[in-house]
Parts: C-alpha cells; structure tokens; sequence
C-alpha cells in the first residue's frame, strides 16, 4: 500500500503510518453504502473503496473513551466472524471486558430465562451485518451499540460506528490491539506515550 491511500498529512495516526497500511485497516470492498461515504477517502482504480485512516483513528480513540466509562464486567464484545475470535479474545482478556464469539444465542440479552442471559451496559459488535442478532436485541433494551464498519455495512442500530476493514485476520488484530491500548491509556493503566508490551501479533487469527 502507498501513502496516497491516506489523506495528506496524515494527522491523528496512532502508529507508524507503515504498519498501519501494512494491516490493511483502511482497505474496504468494491461495495459503499450511503451511511458509509463520509468514512471513505478514495476509490481505487480496481473498484475498492479505501477508508479514510484519520476518521478510523479518531473513531479509535472516541470508542476507547466511552467504553473507559464502564465497569469492565458491563462491556461485551460479540462476533460470529471466525477471524475475530482470537483478536476479540486477546483484546477482553487485556482490558477485562467480556467477550461472546461464535454463535450469538437469541436471547441473551432480552430473555432473563435462559442461561446465557446477560445485562451489558455497551455492547461492541464486529459486524453489523453479521452480528445482527445481537445489535436488534441491543436495540431492544435500549444498550448503546458500538460497532467496527467496512464500506458495505449499514449503521443501523449503530451508536458509534469505526469504520475499518472488518473482515481481514491483519486489519482485525491491528483495530483490537489499538483499542485495547487506547482503552487502557485512558483509564491509566498506560501512561498517554506507552505501548501495550503484547505485540500486534498475539491479537491476530492464525490461518
């Protein structure tokens, strides 16, 4: 990837612009939606949209504050994508928040009778789409969404969107690891220069 994909001067980038684009985090799919076009910086000659990489940093940085305001045990982060299951993992055990991968019982946040019920105070989903199960019944009883969106979602239901590629093994660990450590910058377990010392690595799908 080239520094043409990213907007000129590049402020508000969280890390050295060259891992940045090596994750492929702004790298989105020949497919954009309405809700999403404000996110999206250009379109490649080869038909797929690139997202803005400031709007993903900001957004980054204004989830991490609001999820900071909440009693770790209150936060679930929920995803049926196979690739996310590793980076959602690392990122709770990190930051103490609780993680829901795999299939997302219907339920679970709505019918106190079942087993799995819980009472989320935020709700983080990975995809919308995908994830939807989860997003409605957030929806439902009035818990704040906050989602992780590529250029073909929808925001409906969605709170407070980070768009990003969603879908990429790379592009997932490096949005998990960069939320893991803003969310620890803010509540003071980093100091505002640190780095997490869990490498990007450790957050990433293996093939």
């Amino acid at each position: 990837m080239s520094s043409s994909e990213v907007p000129s001067g590049g402020g508000g980038i969280l890390l050295p612009l060259d891992l940045a684009l090596s994750s492929g985090i702004h790298i989105g799919s020949m497919v954009k939606t309405k809700h999403m076009e404000p996110f999206i910086y250009k379109v490649r000659s080869d038909g797929v949209n690139i997202i803005n990489m400031v709007k993903i940093m900001e957004r980054i940085q204004i989830a991490a504050k609001f999820l900071a305001r909440f009693v770790p045990s209150e936060v679930y982060i929920v995803s049926s994508r196979v690739h996310a299951r590793k980076p959602v993992l690392k990122f709770c055990e990190v930051t103490g928040f609780k993680p829901i991968v795999g299939r997302f019982l219907p339920g679970t946040f709505t019918n106190p009778s079942l087993a799995t019920y819980v009472e989320p105070k935020v709700v983080l989903v990975v995809d919308p789409r995908v994830d939807e199960q989860a997003v409605v019944e957030a929806s439902k009883v009035g818990i704040p969404v906050i989602s992780l969106v590529d250029t073909d979602n929808s925001l409906s239901n969605v709170d407070l969107a980070i768009p990003c590629n969603n879908k990429g093994r790379k592009a997932l660990a490096m949005v998990f690891w960069l939320l893991a450590r803003e969310v620890l910058r803010v509540t003071g377990t980093l100091s505002p220069s640190e780095d997490l010392n869990i490498p990007v690595k450790e957050f990433e799908e293996e093939v």
